[in-house]
């Protein structure tokens, strides 16, 4: 059958340059690679994936009784394109009870997940050729502008600044740009954007949309702010010396002393600057909050009109979340009790696994390795850094992965072109246990550096 598909160099030629230019992503190999080891019988401690194992992380008991109850009364058919009302309802609900927010029905869209909604704002904000400003490393910008054939400004950042960029980074690309992407807690790094810079951010997106307003015409088109939270109910706050050390400061000497203790918290554009709502587009699923990848339900809030535009563009495309599982998950939102409860669980638990590859790889520090690691802040991911001269990031992960069966995710794959040495670490599909074993094996590894 093989041949009578065609040569492929030639059905490849016959494609668009879109098809043929797109690059596929990182992430997707790297996991490729683990499932490949793993069948042939290797012991991997695999913290590449950004999901779950059901077996540390089920799913709230009351969301999966409501999609099969939904499912026996009949909610098996086509959705409304924009989303169950109810569901829409209750998201409205939700942000007023967990945010502070007051938005209107009108401003909620709902998809199947928060991908679509991701690769929407892009759309619905961007004309070919449009600026689109983002932090790098950050999750799929680099694919989404080159799919929207949108000009990209990257701004590397750094543990100086937790891995957000500043207002002082931004004003000077802000006068051309069309949308602004932030996500925060950051996939992949785990850190939380100040809520003080937030506010300064958000404060430049309304300053520079006032004089494109004064400027009118086609300058007059406004500058959008993406704000991606997907993970915000994933927050731990009050961290500090106990798991890691500050971001060092370039320059400096001793950079294993610990930050003093802190509280994180998670903020919204609207929150901290109201004037940038007209501006804004929130993005948010169920996807990481309730360990329900694959339940595939996200929503986002914005101004009616653009929701509308938004709504349109992925109705052709039927980016729709499962009716059965909006219906189920309208009822969770609005109980209150039972996403607080879930939550205590939850949050534990990833906190543990975190904390856990925070103070081992703390302790490695202390006693001389090259490595770093940023204090756990934020969704299911931690940041180190293995400073081995020499090497690049993708060696360096190599070596762990044949060394130490430590499958770990290289900056790289979020559009960082650096050889930094720092690589995200994702603990949703491992146990405690998994990684007390996978330590010790990571510290041989690296006394061969």
């Amino acid at each position: 059958m093989q041949g009578r598909l065609g040569d492929p160099a030639a059905v490849d030629a016959s494609l668009s340059n879109l098809a043929r230019g797109v690059v596929g992503s990182e992430i997707l190999r790297i996991a490729a690679e683990i499932r490949s080891l793993k069948a042939k019988g290797a012991a991997i401690c695999n913290l590449t994936v950004g999901d779950f194992d059901p077996t540390y992380f089920p799913v709230p008991p009351s969301l999966l009784d409501g999609v099969r109850a939904a499912l026996a009364a009949g909610h098996t058919n086509y959705p409304p394109s924009d989303g169950v009302l109810a569901l829409r309802e209750a998201v409205t609900r939700f942000y007023a009870r967990g945010l502070g927010l007051d938005y209107p029905v009108e401003s909620v869209l709902i998809t199947g997940g928060a991908r679509p909604l991701l690769y929407g704002a892009y759309r619905t904000v961007l004309d070919p050729g449009d600026v689109v400003v983002y932090p790098v490393p950050s999750w799929n910008n680099n694919h989404y502008a080159y799919l929207c054939n949108a000009r990209p400004i990257e701004l590397p950042v750094a543990a100086e600044t937790n891995f957000f960029p500043t207002a002082a980074m931004l004003r000077p690309s802000l006068s051309s740009a069309r949308l602004l992407m932030i996500n925060s807690p950051l996939n992949p790094t785990g850190t939380v954007i100040d809520p003080d810079e937030l506010r300064a951010i958000s404060e430049l997106v309304v300053e520079e949309n006032r004089r494109r307003a004064r400027a009118g015409g086609d300058a007059g088109k406004a500058l959008w702010l993406c704000y991606d939270q997907v993970y915000w109910q994933l927050t731990y706050p009050n961290l500090g010396s106990a798991t890691g050390p500050k971001p060092p400061a370039t320059g400096s000497g001793d950079q294993s002393s610990p930050s003093p203790t802190r509280s994180v918290r998670h903020a919204t554009p609207p929150e901290v600057c109201a004037d940038v709502a007209p501006y804004t587009i929130m993005l948010d699923a169920a996807s990481k909050s309730f360990a329900a990848t694959g339940l595939r339900v996200g929503w986002a809030v914005m101004p009616p009109a653009a929701r509308q535009r938004m709504a349109d563009i992925l109705g052709h495309v039927g980016a729709w979340a499962p009716k059965a599982e909006q219906v189920a998950l309208a009822a969770l939102l609005d109980d209150a009790a039972a996403v607080r409860a879930y939550h205590e669980g939850m949050l534990a638990r990833v906190k543990a696994r975190l904390d856990a590859l925070a103070a081992g790889f703390q302790r490695m520090r202390r006693d001389g390795f090259p490595v770093e690691v940023i204090a756990p802040q934020g969704a299911i991911y931690l940041s180190v850094r293995v400073a081995a001269a020499g090497r690049s990031n993708e060696e360096i992960r190599k070596l762990l992965l044949d060394r130490a069966g430590f499958a770990v995710v290289p900056f790289q794959a979020f559009g960082l072109r650096n050889e930094t040495g720092w690589f995200r670490i994702s603990v949703g599909a491992v146990s405690e246990a998994d990684i007390e074993q996978a330590l010790p094996r990571v510290r041989a590894a690296l006394e061969a550096l």
